[in-house]
């Protein structure tokens, strides 16, 4: 089976050198030197992986018969591809090929089918997994432990616990507007609570007010007397 490894991006230096877009959880076995590679497009391959290092965080490659900065150039946007054993897996018993993956059913923790997974998308970020609903439109799925917990193979199945709305987007909308509409009352009894205030300040005031010219008026009486 044929599994796309890296992808050539621009050339580095004058020597041959490319950038590689890493594709695989295995770099120091797929794409380490002496491995040789497949090609999309055909036409440019296979290539032969003569040497490798990492260069501010980036992976480096060059290849057999590739030595200077054009012909690095001329490689740009072509997809690394790495012949595997289909029944070969991943030490890692939490990594996954991409083969494994797709097209397994999605289904939520309460077992309600999502889709199928129709592919694996690689960010140098992280990875998104591309899920096909039932009524044909795409949804993108973090590929993270939060999001996806479980891959059960044996079963042909993810099971996903989404954020609200990033599966149904109407249920995002009722969300956006219930949470408005708490803002809404939240001011609305900040409102009467500065309402209250005022008329209880107002309230004070008055009766000072009464006070004062009660005091005024009595301090006359007896002066008068």
């Amino acid at each position: 089976m044929q599994l796309v490894v890296g992808k050539i991006g621009r050339a580095h230096g004058i020597r041959g050198d490319v950038s590689v877009e890493v594709r695989t959880d295995e770099p120091e076995l797929r794409l380490g030197p002496g491995a040789v590679l497949f090609t999309d497009p055909a036409s440019v391959g296979p290539l032969t992986i003569e040497s490798g290092k990492v260069h501010s965080g980036r992976l480096l490659l060059r290849f057999a018969g590739v030595k200077d900065r054009n012909a690095a150039e001329a490689l740009r946007g072509t997809l690394l591809i790495s012949e595997v054993d289909p029944e070969e897996r991943p030490e890692d018993p939490e990594e996954f090929y991409d083969h494994q993956l797709i097209g397994l059913d999605v289904v939520l923790l309460d077992g309600t089918f999502v889709g199928e997974l129709t592919e694996v998308v690689h960010l140098p970020y992280q990875d998104l997994l591309t899920v096909k609903k039932a009524d044909g439109t795409e949804v993108l799925v973090p590929f993270v432990s939060q999001i996806v917990p479980t891959i059960d193979l044996e079963n042909q199945r993810a099971v996903i616990t989404p954020p609200v709305g990033l599966i149904d987007l109407e249920q995002a909308e009722v969300a956006r507007g219930a949470s408005a509409e708490g803002e809404g009352a939240e001011d609305i009894e900040g409102a009467e609570d500065i309402e209250g205030a005022e008329d209880t300040e107002g309230a004070e005031g008055v009766d000072g007010a009464e006070g004062a010219e009660g005091a005024d008026r009595a301090k006359g009486a007896g002066e008068s007397e």
